[in-house]
């Protein structure tokens, strides 16, 4: 019996934030996986590793983990006034599919690194030191992240002594700017669907839960910790380990999706696991990093905790992040509650690994209420480069 030799593919293996995710040039791709479709999918699902119903992706580029399952496609960007186009793959780990619906703040950090290092960007627009600004179009949801990329000798510096919680070394500085996050690409709507700062969300068989509801980053549906018997210091083991806590804030997932417009009935939401995000607030108190590290009550303005693809977040997802901020800044929403009430520009917030400050800017326009940016820090690296290597046989059987 003969066998096909495996698929070579350019590719970079890249750190963004708290992220990890093998990154393409749509060009590099095969020509099959150029396009939209079931084929590029199987492809990049292979390149992670999934399905795997071990749940180690040992035969992948994965971790394992939501933080670390990921891909992402950089093209020139068909947008005007951009430099790239930013497509961005959440893949499952026990899935054969990739959830397009959202985008990743952590890898975004790292996608003006990448697209300076492969020519993506006009060579007299790239200082040899200083900073060099890269305008990205978030195809995923349809908007506009820049980046503020250090330069050192003519190349992007990725090592410095900026320290993010949530990543063991230090690193250079990335500054990056959502623009208007509210999200209206996808599935449209304000930045509350509902029109509502708080809604009663009821749960079918579980019961009904204050919520705020906001498109903002990503799609996030906000609880209060009490309400599900937390605190909000919770750390990985005490929510992942417990099988009835997850299925309960799926089930809030669920309904949420339904209340926010995202999908039409509740047995839908499992096909899009990325989005929308749940995510619980409390007001802020000491308490003990996973790291170890004491975090004082007083260092922050609240706590938050977010699940991503069905687990707690070790640290926090870059979208909900902005979310955080944007419903931290809007006086009557559960985050500014536990932020302690009145208006705020920044927020410093405790999560599973540390704290992130977070800035966000919002106002009032025709009795809505609008995100105009998000500002956070972030840092990224190149882990390896070169080619991955793809078993062709199992692709078309995918």
């Amino acid at each position: 019996m003969s066998h096909l030799p495996q698929l070579r593919i350019p590719a970079t293996y890249m750190r963004g934030g708290t992220s990890k995710g093998v990154f393409f040039r749509l060009q590099d791709l095969p020509e099959f996986a150029q396009q939209p479709g079931r084929a590029r999918d199987a492809l990049l699902v292979r390149v992670i590793g999934s399905p795997d119903p071990y749940g180690k992706h040992t035969d992948g580029m994965g971790g394992a983990t939501s933080s670390t399952s990921k891909v992402v496609i950089i093209a020139k960007s068909s947008v005007p006034e951009h430099d790239v186009d930013y497509l961005y793959g959440q893949v499952p780990i026990d899935g054969d599919f990739i959830d397009w619906s959202g985008n990743c703040g952590n890898l975004s950090s790292a996608v003006g690194p990448f697209a300076i290092a492969n020519g993506f960007i006009d060579p007299a627009r790239v200082p040899r030191d200083g900073s060099c600004t890269v305008r990205i179009w978030q195809a995923n949801i349809g908007k506009t992240i820049v980046a503020h990329v250090p330069m050192s000798n003519g190349e992007v510096q990725e090592t410095g002594d900026f320290e993010l919680d949530g990543v063991t070394f230090p690193a250079a500085e990335i500054a990056l700017e959502f623009l208007d996050p509210a999200d209206e690409g996808e599935d449209g709507g304000a930045m509350f669907p509902t029109g509502n700062l708080i809604d009663e969300l009821e749960v079918p068989g579980i019961g009904t839960f204050k919520a705020t509801l906001i498109n903002a980053g990503v799609p996030t549906i906000f609880v209060e910790a009490a309400a599900l018997g937390y605190d909000g210091t919770e750390l990985q083991p005490a929510i992942n380990e417990d099988k009835a806590a997850l299925a309960k804030l799926e089930a809030i997932r669920a309904a949420g999706a339904v209340r926010m417009g995202l999908v039409d009935d509740a047995s839908k939401a499992a096909a899009r696991p990325l989005t929308p995000k749940v995510a619980f607030v409390a007001p802020a108190k000491d308490y003990v990093a996973s790291s170890g590290k004491h975090v004082a009550g007083n260092d922050i303005d609240l706590l938050a905790r977010a699940i991503s693809m069905g687990k707690l977040h070790h640290a926090m997802m870059g979208t909900a992040s902005v979310a955080i901020a944007s419903a931290a800044a809007v006086p009557g929403t559960l985050v500014n509650a536990a932020a302690g009430g009145g208006t705020r520009d920044v927020v410093r917030f405790g999560h599973p690994s540390g704290t992130l400050r977070v800035g966000a800017e919002v106002k009032q326009a025709d009795g809505q209420w609008v995100a105009t940016k998000a500002v956070m820090s972030r840092s990224a690296r190149v882990l390896m480069e070169g080619a991955v290597r793809v078993p062709q046989e199992q692709i078309a059987s995918g």
